[in-house]
């Protein structure tokens, strides 16, 4: 008796279990169709909010996301736009393998992808979206056009960036210089400096000398004009005393003479 009881639980369990999946599955497609009249009237804020209404029933919606992302795309909502792309295209070997139908709206996400990537000047990004869906969808010739104007777009690019650097560098050689020369302009004038600190200190100590020269120069005077002084005193007195002697001698000649008269 048990035993059929638990059978039966089990299989009432299984019919809520189907009731409630075909329910969300019933409001899922719902919100997708509700979106989607909105998103046809171009009423892309409208439509947002009805396809997030059915991710949320069901988070791994494939086209509730994939609507989603378009809605975003419209209202110029770019980098959310992209996470809802990024979703569709991270369950790509999936969607394929259950449909291979599925080949063109993964083009179409990866066109998108595409888009937004030339809209934010990313055009290396944009490129390999555009490759992308070219694989999926190779008879895409607005695809194809992008992929040209990407890659053009993405040359240019690159060819600024490295003029860019170029004129970096030579505007890093040029301030290297300069920097060179201005060290070079501050040694001179520190050495300039050195120089004329030197020479005021010359001119400071030749003041402080000449002064110096100058007394021992009088000292030296005054010592030989008082030399000269004595000298010519003592050469007065010499003649002086040579005259007495001469005058002595004179007077003694006159005596003798008188005496022999």
């Amino acid at each position: 008796m048990m035993k059929v009881k638990r059978k039966i639980s089990v299989v009432l369990a299984a019919v809520f279990l189907c009731a409630g999946s075909v329910a969300a599955q019933k409001a899922e497609r719902k919100n997708v169709r509700n979106g989607n009249k909105e998103y046809k009237k171009d009423n892309y804020t409208e439509a947002e909010i009805a396809y997030r209404k059915s991710i949320e029933v069901n988070p791994r919606s494939v086209e509730g996301i994939y609507n989603l992302g378009n809605a975003l795309y419209r209202q110029e909502k770019y980098p959310e736009a992209a996470e809802q792309y990024q979703l569709i295209a991270g369950q790509g070997e999936r969607l394929m393998h259950e449909d291979p139908a599925n080949a063109t709206r993964l083009a179409q996400v990866f066109h998108n992808m595409g888009n937004i990537g030339m809209k934010s000047q990313e055009y290396q990004k944009s490129v390999e979206a555009y490759k992308q869906s070219l694989r999926l969808n190779p008879v895409d010739e607005e695809t194809r056009y992008n992929l040209a104007l990407a890659q053009k777009l993405l040359q240019d690019q690159q060819q600024q960036e490295q003029e860019n650097q170029d004129q970096n560098k030579d505007q890093d050689k040029e301030q290297e210089q300069e920097q060179q020369q201005d060290q070079n302009q501050d040694q001179q004038n520190k050495e300039q400096e050195q120089d004329k600190e030197q020479e005021q200190n010359q001119e400071q100590q030749n003041e402080q000398q000449q002064p110096q020269e100058e007394q021992q120069q009088q000292e030296q005077m005054s010592r030989d004009n008082a030399q000269q002084m004595l000298d010519a005193f003592l050469q007065d007195e010499k003649d002086t005393q040579e005259k007495v002697k001469k005058a002595q001698m004179q007077q003694q000649k006159s005596r003798k003479k008188e005496k022999q008269w």
